[in-house]
C-alpha cells in the first residue's frame, strides 16, 4: 500500500491563491511607503510583486516558475544594490505582518511562515546601523 502523501506548504497555506493575495496586501502597502516605495523603479511593481510571489511559491513548494525564469533566487546579491537599513527592513516586515495577519492562517502555519518571513527580512539588511554613541570596545591597556 502507498502512504499517503504529505500536502506540502503550498498547499497547506492554500496555494497559488493564498500567495497571491498575501502579496497584493503587501504591496498594496509599499506602493504608498515613503521608505521603500523609492527602491522601485515607476511602473516595477506589478513585476515585483510577480517576483516575490513566484519565489513564495516554490519556496514553500509550489510551482518553480521563478527559478524557470530567473534561474537560482541568490536573494542577497539580487538585493545588494539596494540600501537595506533596519528602518526598511523593519519597514517591510510591518507590511508584511499586516499581510500575514490578513490571511487569517491557522496558527501553526501563520507561526511557520512569519518564523521564515522575519529572518529572510533580517537576512536581507544589508547597511549596518549606526554603533552606540561612544567606544564600546576600548582596549584594554596591557601591562
Amino acid at each position: 500500500m502507498n502512504a499517503p502523501v504529505e500536502p506540502t506548504p503550498y498547499e497547506m497555506f492554500g496555494g497559488q491563491d493564498f500567495f497571491t493575495r498575501l502579496v497584493a496586501a503587501f504591496y498594496s502597502r509599499v506602493a504608498n511607503d515613503d521608505v521603500l516605495r523609492p527602491m522601485y523603479p515607476p511602473g516595477s511593481l506589478d513585476a515585483a510583486e510577480w517576483r516575490l510571489r513566484s519565489f513564495l511559491e516554490q519556496y514553500w513548494g509550489g510551482p518553480t516558475d521563478y527559478s524557470d525564469q530567473r534561474g537560482h533566487p541568490r536573494l542577497r546579491m539580487r538585493h545588494a544594490g539596494f540600501s537595506i537599513d533596519s528602518t526598511a527592513r523593519d519597514r517591510w516586515l510591518t507590511h508584511m505582518r499586516a499581510a500575514v495577519d490578513e490571511q487569517e492562517l491557522p496558527p501553526d502555519q501563520e507561526r511557520i511562515l512569519w518564523q521564515y518571513l522575519q529572518g529572510a527580512a533580517f537576512a536581507m539588511q544589508n547597511v549596518a546601523d549606526e554603533p552606540p554613541a561612544g567606544d564600546v570596545f576600548t582596549a584594554h591597556p596591557t601591562t
